[in-house]
């Protein structure tokens, strides 16, 4: 198995993506593979699952690779069910909505749409003038937590656990198709509607290097973006302006936010993570204590850890 490009959990089952060209299932309480799915041509560079509101017991996850083309996966069969093989370029990122979409961006300066039940391509999304690094949906954190939320409160069944999930879904997403947001290296960001339009909704511009990051909050409505120029900047899911972050030293390569949408920390080339305080508006904490550059953050949906990784070879557990 090579380096690890890319890994997702669905609830309790990590997967990973590999420059092995392979994708992973894993038992998170023995370490042993589930399954290993193989098809790919060249590295999976980024997985998502399908939604637990769709599915009360998702066997389904789409990969994306430098193949050029993106994979729905049953892990059960632990087969291909299709390919998605329209673009020229490698895949950068792949999303799994929760209205029956897919999303896959590329080198290719495109984002595709298909449907989630057959692969057949809706439609093409392109506005950007150079590559698409990154993806966002307004619903990515109830997508990723589905029935789970800060309370810890757990279900007797899937059945349960799905209406719960259905219901977080629908408030994030409220009676408005939607929301995507796209990075690029042209140093802009997109909004679409997917569902709805192949034309975006405005075009956020500000930042002078290329995007490397963006991610909404929790509740959907806000947007932080991190690029090369070191700065990071908020913006409504509309996509209108609020304040621009300074304070790194080294380009920002990750962030993560806290599940009261208040907060949100950021991972950087100059060896630090950086709280800020989206209320307020100002550097809440830094937290110096990796010797190299920090690659990823995450923050528990539970509110209590923040974990980060870095080129110093160690995995780091903050208290919050």
């Amino acid at each position: 198995m090579g380096p690890v490009f890319s890994l997702v959990s669905r609830w309790e089952t990590p997967s990973s993506g590999s420059l092995d060209k392979t994708v992973r299932i894993w038992n998170p309480f023995t370490g042993e593979l589930i399954a290993l799915l193989s098809g790919h041509t060249q590295a999976v560079v980024s997985l998502a699952w399908e939604p637990l509101h769709k599915e009360a017991d998702p066997y389904r996850i789409f990969s994306g690779s430098k193949d050029h083309m993106a994979r729905v996966w049953d892990i059960r069969k632990k087969q291909c069910l299709f390919t998605l093989a329209r673009h020229t370029d490698g895949v950068t990122t792949v999303k799994w909505g929760g209205e029956g979409l897919i999303y896959t961006a590329s080198k290719d300066r495109s984002i595709m749409v298909w449907s989630d039940v057959d692969g057949k391509l809706v439609r093409v999304l392109q506005k950007h003038g150079h590559w698409i690094n990154t993806l966002a949906l307004n619903t990515d954190y109830v997508l990723r937590t589905g029935a789970h939320d800060h309370t810890g409160v757990t279900y007797e069944t899937k059945e349960e656990a799905q209406k719960r999930a259905k219901q977080r879904y629908e408030t994030v997403k409220g009676n408005s198709p939607e929301i995507l947001v796209s990075g690029s290296d042209d140093c802009t960001c997109m909004v679409w509607t997917p569902s709805t339009s192949k034309l975006p909704v405005t075009q956020m511009t500000g930042h002078s290097k290329l995007i490397n990051v963006v991610s909404f909050s929790p509740d959907g409505n806000l947007v932080v973006t991190a690029a090369f120029d070191k700065n990071l900047r908020l913006w409504t899911k509309k996509g209108k302006y609020l304040s621009t972050f300074r304070g790194h030293v080294g380009e920002v390569y990750q962030v993560a936010w806290s599940a009261d949408s208040r907060l949100f920390v950021s991972g950087s080339k100059d060896s630090t993570m950086k709280v800020w305080d989206t209320k307020q508006l100002f550097l809440l904490e830094e937290l110096p204590g990796h010797a190299d550059e920090v690659y990823s953050v995450d923050w528990s949906p539970c509110g209590t850890w923040v974990a980060s990784g870095s080129k110093d070879r160690l995995l780091k557990l903050w208290r919050s």
